[in-house]
């Protein structure tokens, strides 16, 4: 006849199953705890290729929002503060424009439209760039997650600036368009197209600064914001790029912002063909910065130390 003990081992082993795990003490109650047994009857699952991308996906947006909703507490406030900043940067421009008698320099059709076409993207560009440079780092207490990585972080920042700017954009042109005229832009895709890469050139700007950091943080801050403060000028938003002399032009096309504003006026306005800008230029640089930024940021991950930030 069997112990007792090795009865209850059989009947265990038959009421658990294979791959369950069960603990057995030296004292104290051979069955488990109303807790453990829970634990001890969920399905093992294996977590497939597309399961794990769907959670760093979702991962991200828990992130987006978060990012979203730094800037005030209340989304929609938040989202105001944007469409309001926007707003009075256009009526800045508008203003500036008409009091240097510039508005006939400017391309046929609504003046309004040409200022609002290089202001959103410029925008966009900066906005993006700030929040890329100023994601969390390897050092951030965040990282001390397991989901959580940089990569997450980077991709958030650059998510929620596009969305703050898509929506602040889109906003202020249906306000001008049922309130005060009807616009029509000529080619909306090539439109939407060149919004985008101002915002991807905006992230690959933003990744180099990010992956230097950690090296040199007040340096690459002051850097960050000398390179968002010449795009005032630099990223050609308050000319227009055909009636433009050649060696103010050769100051210029270095920056893909320009490529994109100019070649965004183009698929705005009907009557404009840029000729001095390329629609390619912004992808291969871009292209090329992000595969700079990624390597630095993967090389800095490793070496980066929590000391480096530390007061002396």
């Amino acid at each position: 006849m069997l112990p007792k003990f090795c009865v209850y081992l059989i009947l265990c082993r038959q009421e658990i199953g294979k791959n369950s795990r069960y603990i057995f003490r030296k004292r104290g109650p051979l069955w488990p705890r109303p807790a453990q047994r829970a634990v001890m009857f969920q399905p093992q699952l294996r977590k497939s290729h597309a399961r794990g991308a769907f959670e760093i996906l979702e991962l991200i947006f828990h992130a987006t929002v978060r990012n979203v909703r730094k800037s005030h507490g209340n989304a929609v406030i938040g989202l105001l503060i944007n469409i309001a900043q926007t707003v009075l940067l256009v009526l800045v421009f508008y203003v500036m424009f008409d009091l240097l008698g510039l508005r006939g320099s400017a391309i046929r059709g609504d003046f309004l439209l040409f200022v609002m076409s290089g202001i959103f993207l410029f925008l966009t560009h900066t906005k993006t760039v700030g929040a890329v440079a100023g994601s969390e780092g390897p050092t951030s207490p965040m990282m001390k997650h397991a989901p959580m990585n940089t990569i997450v972080a980077i991709a958030a920042a650059a998510l929620s600036a596009l969305y703050l700017q898509l929506l602040s954009a889109a906003v202020v042109l249906y306000v001008y368009h049922a309130a005060f005229t009807p616009i029509t832009i000529h080619d909306p895709l090539g439109t939407m197209a060149m919004f985008l890469m101002s915002w991807v050139s905006g992230a690959a700007v933003g990744m180099v600064f990010l992956a230097a950091k950690p090296w040199a943080p007040d340096l690459v801050s002051i850097l960050t914001q000398i390179y968002q403060r010449a795009n005032m000028i630099a990223s050609g938003k308050m000319f227009v790029a055909n009636a433009t002399p050649g060696y103010i032009l050769s100051l210029f096309d270095w920056n893909p912002l320009f490529h994109c504003i100019d070649q965004a006026r183009g698929f705005v306005f009907l009557n404009y063909h840029p000729h001095y800008s390329s629609s390619i230029y912004p992808v291969y640089v871009s292209l090329a910065l992000l595969m700079i930024g990624l390597m630095g940021e993967f090389y800095t991950r490793k070496h980066a130390s929590l000391s480096w930030g530390a007061s002396k």
